[in-house]
């Protein structure tokens, strides 16, 4: 997994399964790192054929990747809508 942070101590709030070569998980992961760093929360990716195990205890469905997670429960597929996830961050 790859983990970007702000600061590196946090956990992350936000994970991000994504696939490499997915042009839907490169504009997810845009998202995400403007709106993380925006507000200053941290952010995982994880790659679900680095990481099959965490892609399955989270009920990942590879079909609708990027999954985007907030706080452990599953926020957005597909797309990342940065209002949704700012308004998720913020409660």
């Amino acid at each position: 997994m790859r983990r970007v942070s702000l600061p590196p101590s946090r956990t992350p709030r936000v994970e991000l399964f994504v696939r490499e070569g997915c042009h839907l998980c490169e504009q997810a992961e845009a998202v995400v790192a403007a709106v993380c760093g925006q507000l200053g929360e941290a952010y995982a990716l994880v790659d679900v054929d680095e990481d099959e195990d965490r892609a399955t205890e989270a009920r990942i469905d590879v079909d609708e990747l990027p999954v985007t997670f907030v706080d452990g429960r599953q926020h957005d597929f597909w797309r990342v809508d940065p209002v949704r996830l700012r308004t998720a961050l913020a409660g």
